[in-house]
């Protein structure tokens, strides 16, 4: 790298110095200054100016976050195709038209496979957990007894 190139790239190693410098010093300051008188009060969960009931560890459903977690991946891969369908005209005039729009494809094969295997695991049905715990609580049926004929 020339003088000149390092030069221009010295306002952003400033701005990331100062970035670290006052994270750490705005965080060692906190630790510091901070007033270190633990109580029961303190300690208890926030409800909104109510007095908790019960413990603050409580079951939750996982459903939430396989949900959540199904939106965040297809949120982000249709993300990525925002950059390929901006460019896609200025490739096409280069010649590599066909290559992208292949590329593309397979990439939108790929999506809905995998939204077809959340679909047939049954991860978007969202009462089907309900009902499936419920078919596992019951009781198996018992055959009905055989009479007994007297002779």
């Amino acid at each position: 790298m020339t003088s000149t190139q390092i030069d221009g790239l010295m306002p952003i190693v400033i701005m990331m110095a100062a970035a670290v410098v006052l994270f750490l010093g705005g965080h060692f300051a906190s630790v510091i200054l901070s007033p270190k008188k633990p109580t029961t009060l303190k300690d208890t969960a926030y409800e909104c100016g109510e007095t908790p009931v019960g413990s603050a560890w409580s079951a939750f459903n996982v459903r939430f976050y396989v949900v959540g977690l199904i939106f965040i991946i297809f949120d982000v891969e249709s993300v990525l195709m925002f950059p390929v369908a901006t460019v896609f005209s200025e490739m096409v005039k280069e010649g590599h038209g066909l290559f992208i729009l292949t590329e593309f494809l397979v990439f939108i094969v790929i999506l809905v496979t995998g939204i077809i295997y959340c679909w047939k695991k049954g991860d978007l049905d969202w009462v089907r957990s309900y009902q499936v715990s419920a078919r596992r609580n019951q009781a198996p049926a018992k055959a009905p007894e055989a009479k007994k004929v007297s002779a």
